[in-house]
């Protein structure tokens, strides 16, 4: 089995209950909905198709957040621009583009920039450098040609614009997610903890059982990390706004900072955007997309995300085949001594976490079983990146499904957990027939006077203390 887990956009367009199953099959461990191209119905539509499919499977959606679009061409697909062109940019979210001036859907922007600041449009495939503001007027020059569509994103590289934290539509479709039973909430450019507690107010003003996971895509983002982490239940690293925002040549340092400090918290981490992108047209990956997977893989990162590659390629199935394929290979090649991070914390739980991954190598236990009413413990152990597959026996649906982030676990839900004991789960759990009853285990178990426990044995003879 695969220990990497993998995320997969998908599109309403295509969710059917067969197409999810086979994602699953392929190796799917969450199916993400991105809002800003969702309606409620489409989103009603995934997660009733993905909990048909496989109600293991974790069902996440992205909040659009605090981001800055140009709005609507006016007669046209596009608007071409040559380098060297003079143009106007205001903020006038109700007006329309068009040759010459360009608007935007925030209304103070001129008022937040400064001459000599660079817009970068279409994920920077457009760059106008500000040349002199006049009131509500940007008066800036093209840096290059190129061509400008409806509706495209805006980024202002080392500048802040105060935005909200969370938008009108953001909140809305929280409550949508709230409502169907979703298991993560993705909020895009976080760029503060401030930014994630408004969404966790939200969560609990509904009453909801979702988990927050902070996508870091701006400068502040990763300038702030450090106090994210610690508001956010995980992280994901989304390299596409993040490359326009930083200077690309800076991602790879990041991307690895990033998967480091999330083990050291035991916090899940994903890694997104463009992992095979041209799979959206082709049936085989480029060499250097295959490389970046396998690097990825190879820092540890709890999950891999595929975008276009699901919700829109040519070819979704064969992506995830792919992407599974490079994370088993690549994780035969590991050792539990090369990756074993430092302890990051005294407490018992990471302790005894990293004795049971140790027990791989010391005395050879062929799986680590744990006991998961709230997730903390199988998080601990899987940040220790061990070869073994980490069986956490779960008595709530919602806890599995948040552990399908988590590196190396495989939740096992039995029948009747509403009403079972740790020990009866156990029971249930070798019953199961997933390993063999002689096989020597690592069980990291709370126990009957609220303690933690660690015992090797086989299988069989395990016994809830």
């Amino acid at each position: 089995m695969k220990h990497t887990k993998i995320v997969a956009t998908v599109s309403d367009r295509h969710c059917e209950v067969e197409f999810i199953k086979q994602l699953s099959d392929a190796g799917v461990d969450v199916v993400r909905m991105n809002s800003a191209h969702l309606t409620r119905e489409g989103m009603e539509r995934i997660v009733r198709n993905a909990r048909q499919a496989d109600p293991r499977l974790a069902v996440m959606v992205d909040t659009k957040g605090p981001e800055i679009r140009t709005t609507a061409i006016d007669g046209a697909d596009y608007i071409n621009f040559e380098s060297g062109d003079r143009i106007e940019i205001t903020g006038n979210p109700g007006e329309l583009t068009v040759p010459g001036h360009i608007c935007l859907n925030y209304a103070d922007i001129a008022h937040a920039l400064s001459v000599g600041d660079r817009l970068l449009i279409d994920d920077g495939e457009l760059a106008f450098k500000i040349e002199s503001i006049e009131g509500d007027v940007m008066h800036a020059v093209a840096e290059n040609s190129g061509r400008l569509g409806s509706r495209k994103s805006v980024n202002v590289p080392g500048t802040h614009i105060p935005l909200p934290a969370v938008t009108e539509r953001d909140r809305e479709y929280i409550h949508y997610a709230a409502d169907l039973g979703v298991d993560f909430v993705a909020h895009s450019f976080v760029r503060s903890a401030a930014d994630v507690l408004a969404i966790q107010k939200i969560i609990n003003a509904v009453g909801a059982d979702m988990r927050i996971i902070s996508k870091i895509e701006n400068q502040e983002g990763v300038d702030n990390f450090d106090s994210i982490l610690a508001a956010s239940y995980g992280i994901m690293v989304a390299r596409g706004d993040l490359g326009i925002e930083v200077p690309a040549e800076t991602i790879p340092r990041i991307q690895l900072n990033m998967i480091n400090k999330c083990m050291a918290a035991h916090k899940p981490v994903i890694v997104a955007t463009q992992m095979l992108h041209s799979m959206i047209e082709h049936p085989r990956p480029t060499r250097a997309e295959i490389s970046d997977v396998a690097n990825a893989v190879y820092q540890r990162a709890d999950a891999l995300m595929l975008s276009g590659e699901t919700a829109s390629g040519k070819y979704p199935i064969e992506a995830v085949t792919t992407m599974a394929r490079v994370a088993v290979e690549v994780e035969r090649e590991l050792t539990v001594r090369r990756h074993v991070p430092p302890m990051s914390d005294t407490d018992v739980a990471s302790f005894l976490a990293r004795q049971a991954v140790s027990s791989e190598v010391a005395v050879g236990t062929k799986a680590i079983i744990t006991d998961a009413y709230q997730g903390r413990t199988a998080r601990h152990i899987s940040s220790y990146r061990g070869l073994q597959p980490v069986h956490a026996i779960c008595f709530n649906p919602s806890v599995a499904r948040w552990l399908a982030l988590s590196y190396g676990v495989v939740p096992f839900l039995p029948e009747g957990y509403e009403n079972l004991s740790r020990s009866e789960g156990l029971e249930r759990f070798k019953e199961s027939g997933r390993i063999s009853k002689e096989a020597l285990v690592a069980y990291l178990s709370g126990t009957n006077a609220g303690t933690k426990s660690l015992e090797i044995a086989t299988l069989y003879s395990l016994r809830q203390q």
